[in-house]
């Protein structure tokens, strides 16, 4: 019997993961498939998009997610009893059968490198949904919405005179 390699994306199935990061490397190495001699799995878009959205907001400097009418309706629905806020406000995904794609919309906090928060969320992101799905996530697009300052509350004077 002859050793087999992944020839998709280039890497040996048989490579030796380094000490770090070795779980990570092993879900991607590892010939792993929804569609089995037993059955299939399928994963809904909506079970991607919370992953995503718990991965986004677990990341310091981001304020919220979604846009000024996702964030508006959020709050409405907050109120409402019975009701929660959605851990997929601001992410929107589409799911193949073996790939995802997101996008991500954020409010950062101010003062952070919005670079560095959105490479950030796609590690994070990426890392969460292949871990948990074993899809492979081909983009994560992040979108800044606004800028969190912590004075945003109206303080009723007026800022010029």
């Amino acid at each position: 019997m002859t050793e087999q390699t992944n020839t998709e994306n280039g890497t040996d199935a048989q490579s030796t993961p380094s000490a770090t990061g070795k779980d990570l490397e092993l879900s991607r190495n590892a010939n792993t498939s929804l569609n089995g001699p037993h059955g299939t799995t399928s994963i809904a878009d909506l079970v991607v998009a919370k992953i995503a959205g718990i991965a986004a907001r677990e990341i310091d400097g981001v304020y919220d997610l979604g846009g000024t009418t996702e964030r508006a309706v959020g709050k409405v629905r907050e109120v409402i009893p019975g009701t929660g806020s959605s851990v997929t406000q601001g992410i929107s995904v589409e799911v193949g059968e073996k790939q995802a794609a997101v996008d991500v919309a954020i409010v950062a906090e101010f003062g952070v490198a919005i670079h560095q928060l959105a490479g950030a969320i796609r590690r994070n992101v990426i890392t969460a949904i292949e871990q948990m799905t074993g899809l492979e996530v081909t983009e994560v697009n992040v979108t800044v919405h606004d800028v969190h300052f912590d004075d945003d509350v109206e303080s009723g004077e007026p800022r010029v005179q």
